[in-house]
């Protein structure tokens, strides 16, 4: 019998094994591919996230391969200068599955359970009995339901519905050529009419970049941000259309209601959250390190689960709703409501938007306390 039993094996998944195991909890990830591929575009991995990588002895791995950050600049659509702030701690943008790979090579590899899709769990006393299409079952002592956005955990659990889409699309892409004009360690936001474009370094002389738009029924994004910023135009020509991946801006209204019994929810599966900030990935990192502590310090019993989800729940509403207004300000077109929203970027001192990052980047799940603002780290 496993003693925790994750359900997927993403981001939020293997570093959640990774965090247990540290702490000597035995833990085995199911997930319902056939093989962990080479998919996805970049990740942002936050001073927040960081502190988990390095406490999981990761972070020299993830610098192999990531691009530093070290300043973020938003420009308008010409690429003109509205404001920049320097990042004070480390952060790093890199392939997605150049994190997973990080990740799933430092678990062993019998604890990784391929082509378990799954279908539903059951509480008996003490274990947790879940099942898969593949016909087979576990036991576990935990379960933990780390299975993305549209989780199946979640579904049996709460059965409460689809995300909510916010109104606009969102492509990634990453570029194996780097424009002359893009600053070295920088990650750049452009704005304009309903649309934004994001650049960053992420290591081994590649670009990463993501693009927004209100809802639209074309996937031309040349034609779409014609007379935009040239590099915005080299990034997306450089960029194998196949490569590139579509979705829907969604997230979930916060609820605190997480788990029952021997089962809990992190990551997507419980507060995903629109991509505006780049913390998706990085709260489940959270989630994971907080969880795994939580265990270090109840053992393993049900008000560890408890536990953790108190102390989570506040940051990632908190988090998820920053997000949400985020973006809905960057996709504003009303000519007046762009106009406030550049004066209002150009006349934010760098020490005020240090202090505002600090609520996001601040964070330390590494140690536990319940204030979501620690900035004791």
């Amino acid at each position: 019998m496993a003693q925790i039993a994750i359900i997927g094996g993403g981001i939020g998944g293997l570093t959640a094994a990774l965090a247990f195991r540290q702490f000597g909890f035995q833990a085995e990830v199911f997930e319902q591919a056939p093989a962990l591929l080479d998919v996805g575009a970049a990740i942002a991995v936050w001073p927040n996230a960081m502190r988990v990588l390095e406490q999981l002895q990761l972070s020299e791995k993830i610098f192999e391969k990531a691009g530093a950050m070290k300043e973020i600049e938003w420009r308008d659509q010409n690429g003109f200068t509205i404001n920049r702030v320097s990042i004070a701690k480390t952060a790093v943008a890199l392939h997605r599955a150049d994190l997973q790979s990080a990740l799933l090579h430092s678990l062993p590899e019998k604890s990784i359970h391929l082509n378990h899709a799954f279908v539903s769990y059951k509480q008996h006393d003490d274990n947790v009995i879940a099942t898969f299409t593949n016909g087979n079952s576990i036991a576990a002592g935990f379960l933990i339901g780390a299975d993305g956005i549209h989780s199946d955990v979640r579904l049996q659990f709460i059965n409460d519905g689809e995300p909510v889409y916010r109104g606009y699309t969102v492509w990634r892409g990453i570029s194996p050529h780097v424009p002359s004009q893009i600053p070295p360690a920088t990650a750049i936001e452009l704005h304009g009419r309903g649309k934004r474009f994001g650049i960053g370094p992420v290591g081994l002389e590649r670009v990463g970049w993501w693009a927004t738009a209100n809802a639209v029924d074309t996937d031309e994004l040349m034609s779409l941000f014609a007379g935009w910023y040239r590099p915005v135009l080299e990034l997306i020509e450089a960029t194998p259309k196949e490569s590139i991946l579509k979705t829907r801006a969604m997230d979930r209204e916060p609820i605190n209601n997480w788990g029952n019994g021997r089962m809990t929810l992190l990551g997507d599966a419980i507060h995903p959250t629109t991509p505006n900030l780049g913390q998706g990935g990085c709260l489940a990192m959270e989630d994971a390190f907080v969880l795994a502590r939580c265990f270090e310090k109840y053992g393993a019993v049900e008000e560890a689960l408890r536990s953790y989800e108190r102390r989570r729940y506040k940051r990632t509403a908190a988090i998820t709703r920053y997000s949400r207004y985020y973006g809905a300000a960057g996709q504003w077109e009303n000519v007046w409501a762009r106009g406030l929203r550049k004066t209002a970027l150009t006349l934010v001192p760098e020490t005020v938007a240090r202090r505002l990052m600090q609520v996001v980047f601040g964070y330390d799940a590494t140690k536990l306390s319940t204030d979501y603002t620690d900035k004791s780290a």
